[in-house]
């Protein structure tokens, strides 16, 4: 413990004394010290040129902001965090934080930001080799698609997460894991209830308090408040809608009066909501409503609104629309609007209150209609790439009108041949008509150890099976080879380099995701990858700046993609 005052300015502090209190602050959530803290080492740090020092204290900010339920604040903080910490190379700090930005990101709609963050964080524990990290990664990934609607996407990924760690995890990786498949179940359960099976629902639900229960021990014997606090909420919140309403109350109480005195504004607001909820399953339309009101001015207060008038209007509590230009941004995620309106619906329903539950309605379906729509949007761009990947199922290798001298005997792609009979045409074509074009030269890093280390029997397989993946993960108007021993060389037509880097990121996860453990034990397989793109439009120019991007992927730790 420090020896210095609790009062004593930050400024007149040394950066090491601050660290250390800032530190102690996150262990203990005090969120407001530990913010104001973040915040001076942050602006100290900046000026003397510590780097090092910054990056954490940026870390930090992003730790409270986030508990403290400002998402946009912490999307801002953590952008300017990574700044400072990629550089610095693969970290546990990395995987972090980009696990909350993709969780805040999904929490606001931004399912594109989410996505990209949760995949850079399992490719920085994958760097690591560290596999319980990895596992969390995989975790923060399901999340988004839960967050996307597509739950049973988000438990897959959260099972395979579960595998990779079985007896090793500990008590953290066990609380991310069982909480977020019961917030994966939770949904399914809703979309069950409400949607084409019915008759499932509560088997899901029976699932999701499995789940919840498993998770408390955990979550208590970890120590940390906010997991404390959120499997509570979570245990309650099954329970309520098993009607088991005597045992879910006082979860639902602890929870709540644990985000009330440190700070946890965004759980503290969904809480509320589901104690209303609970309010009115015993019948208790009037304090559910008066609740919901009080949670309005709160609300309103937190976004800087002026409170509505209170008489039998409805509360906004966070229920209005999307703020326009100029006016205070609502601090209501979309999921926790929806709840708070349908709670508000039921209970000026129940109080005959008709024109307050129809504007209720009204925003409630507003607010659905714009979730639904953002959420098949993102699940459109994400399968739309998939199934441009694998439409045409032969796409990459050389059709079957080419001869067979123009194809590799052992993957069936094509070789240097194919490429010399193809891609002149492909280039010419393109700088006619001024088409872009990209084109990727793959390297299976560490092969030959693969060799030495299992035989080159499973060289073979480790090359076929890469082959396979190339193809499934490639469109049938693009031209996969295979380059030489342990190289393959993909061009893809009319596709600028953002878009190959994206294709390139896909095909490096598939391998990375692949059970190679299947062909031999201990077998893992990574690529290095380089892009270049058009112009020129030269074979020889353009190969040869792919071959230079490899060498600089290889340089900066393989297992990545690097644009020339």
């Amino acid at each position: 413990m420090s020896e210095h005052p609790r009062d004593e300015s930050p400024d007149d502090l040394p950066l090491a004394e601050l660290l250390e209190r800032a530190r102690e602050a996150q262990q203990q959530h005090r969120l407001a010290e530990g913010l104001t803290l973040a915040e001076a080492i942050w602006r100290r740090a900046g000026a003397d040129g510590f780097v090092n020092e910054q990056a954490e204290a940026g870390k930090l900010r992003s730790f409270f902001l986030l508990r403290q339920g400002d998402l946009r604040g912490m999307l801002d903080a953590g952008q300017q965090a990574l700044a400072l910490l990629r550089p610095l190379g693969p970290s546990r700090s990395i995987c972090e934080l980009l696990r909350w930005m993709s969780l805040s990101a999904c929490e606001l709609g931004d399912y594109e930001l989410g996505l990209a963050c949760a995949h850079e964080a399992v490719q920085q524990a994958g760097e690591l080799g560290d596999v319980r990290m990895r596992a969390v990664a995989l975790n923060g990934m399901g999340a988004c698609f839960e967050r996307m609607g597509d739950p049973w996407q988000a438990e897959r990924l959260m099972g395979e997460a579960a595998g990779m760690i079985r007896s090793e995890a500990t008590p953290y990786e066990r609380v991310v894991t069982l909480t977020n498949l019961c917030t994966v179940a939770l949904g399914a359960y809703h979309l069950q209830r409400d949607g084409a099976a019915p008759e499932q629902a509560e088997r899901t639900l029976e699932r999701a308090l499995e789940l919840a229960r498993e998770a408390r021990p955990f979550s208590q014997q970890l120590g940390d408040r906010y997991a404390i606090a959120l499997t509570a909420s979570n245990f309650g919140e099954v329970l309520l809608l098993m009607d088991r309403l005597d045992e879910a109350e006082p979860l639902l109480r602890e929870a709540q009066d644990e985000c009330a005195r440190v700070g946890f504004r965004l759980l503290d607001w969904r809480l509320r909501g589901t104690l209303a909820e609970l309010m009115l399953a015993r019948g208790d339309a009037r304090g559910a409503w008066q609740h919901l009101q009080a949670l309005e001015v709160e609300i309103d207060q937190a976004a800087g609104r002026a409170p509505a008038t209170r008489s039998e209007t409805p509360p906004s509590a966070g229920l209005v629309p999307p703020a326009e230009p100029g006016e205070a941004e609502d601090p209501v995620p979309p999921f926790i609007r929806l709840r708070l309106h349908q709670a508000a619906y039921r209970s000026a329903k129940a109080l005959a209150l008709l024109g307050p539950a129809l504007v209720h309605l009204e925003q409630a379906r507003a607010v659905e209609r714009r979730r639904g729509v953002m959420q098949l949007m993102a699940q459109s761009q994400y399968f739309v790439s998939r199934l441009e990947a694998e439409f045409g199922g032969e796409g990459g290798a050389c059709a079957d009108r080419d001869p067979a001298t123009h194809r590799d005997p052992l993957t069936g792609l094509g070789n240097r041949r194919c490429l010399e009979a193809r891609l002149p045409p492909m280039l010419r074509a393109a700088e006619q008509d001024g088409r872009p074009l990209t084109v990727a030269l793959i390297d299976a890093d560490g092969l030959r150890n693969i060799n030495e280390r299992h035989g080159h029997d499973i060289g073979d397989r480790v090359l076929q099976e890469l082959a396979q993946l190339l193809r499934e993960n490639t469109r049938a108007s693009d031209l996969a080879l295979r380059w030489s021993g342990e190289e393959f060389l993909v061009v893809f037509p009319d596709t600028v380099a953002d878009r190959g880097f994206e294709v390139c990121e896909r095909i490096r996860a598939s391998v990375s995701f692949h059970p190679w453990h299947r062909l031999a034990e201990g077998l893992d397989v990574t690529l290095s990858m380089g892009l270049a793109s058009a112009p020129p439009y030269a074979t020889d120019q353009l190969i040869a700046r792919a071959t230079a991007a490899v060498a600089r992927a290889k340089h900066l730790g393989r297992n990545r993609v690097a644009l020339a």
